[in-house]
C-alpha cells in the first residue's frame, strides 16, 4: 500500500537540512530502485521553487510500505529526523487517484 509521509521542519533548521541531505536523499534513492517512491520533495517556505535562506518548511515522500508500521519505522530512521530537522511526521496511508 500507499504511505504519506509528512516531515515538518524545525524554524532555522537549514543548516541542518543541508548537511544531512545527502544521507536522506540516499534513502529516497534507494526507494526509488526498489520501484516503491512515487514522489519526494520539500515545502519551499516561500512562493519559489528556490526558496535561498527561506529554506523549507517540510517534506512529503509517497512510497510503498507492506503495512503503516513499516512505513512509520522508515519515517522515524530519517536522518531529517534524527538530525532535527524535522520537528514531528507523520505518516498516513494514502490512496492514488489521479493521474
Amino acid at each position: 500500500m500507499l504511505y504519506a509521509i509528512i516531515g515538518t521542519d524545525n524554524e532555522n533548521s537549514l543548516d541542518k537540512r543541508m548537511e544531512v541531505r545527502p544521507a536522506h536523499l540516499e534513502r529516497l534513492e534507494t526507494l526509488k530502485n526498489q520501484g516503491r517512491l512515487i514522489l519526494a520533495g520539500p515545502f519551499p517556505a516561500v512562493d519559489s521553487n528556490n526558496p535561498g535562506d527561506a529554506g523549507f518548511t517540510g517534506s512529503l515522500i509517497v512510497a510503498e510500505f507492506d503495512s503503516l508500521s513499516d512505513a512509520q519505522s522508515w519515517a522515524d530512521a530519517d536522518p531529517y529526523k534524527s538530525a532535527g530537522v524535522y520537528q514531528e511526521t507523520s505518516v498516513k496511508p494514502f490512496k492514488h487517484v489521479s493521474p
